[in-house]
């Protein structure tokens, strides 16, 4: 009998953090491509794009302020370092893929973009989820154990009668 002393590659993909950095690029280029690119279609003003838009019921100017907004958080998330941007990134886009479904599902207009949409927020936040420590902006620290833990420390001060 042989004694298999290697695990399977199912196994080792999952207990490996090998699939981390391309599932965290591939969900960023996703969300970065798409906010450059329909960042630089909002400030262009695209027939099809100010039609939806209007069809939402914003005015036309909200393009150019979501457009210049959207290119940065692009920018932001492909830059290196820059924590602190970058979860601003991350919440702007959040925040403009669920109002942006929020707005199709109130107003029942184009319901086919709600899907595309779903899917952006999804990969956000899994791009959020499985950045690299350098790209946190709270870096995990171990944990102190119980023993070195310090007592907990008396009132300072007492209530007298």
């Amino acid at each position: 009998m042989y004694a298999r002393t290697e695990p399977s590659a199912v196994t080792s993909l999952y207990r490996s953090p090998r699939w981390r950095p391309v599932a965290y690029w591939l969900a960023t280029a996703a969300v970065a491509g798409e906010l450059g690119l329909g960042g630089i279609w909002d400030i262009a003003r695209l027939p099809f794009v100010a039609d939806l838009v209007t069809h939402l019921g914003y005015p036309s100017y909200f393009l150019v302020l979501l457009g210049t907004w959207k290119v940065l958080g692009a920018l932001a998330l492909l830059i290196p370092r820059r924590p602190l941007l970058k979860e601003w990134a991350y919440a702007g886009a959040f925040f403009t893929y669920t109002g942006a479904i929020a707005s199709h599902l109130t107003t029942g207009y184009a319901l086919g973009e709600v899907g595309l949409l779903a899917v952006l927020t999804v990969l956000t936040v899994l791009s959020w989820a499985l950045r690299p420590p350098s790209r946190r902006m709270w870096r995990r620290t171990p944990t102190a154990s119980p023993a070195t833990k310090s007592a907990p420390r008396p009132a300072s001060h007492t209530m007298s009668q």
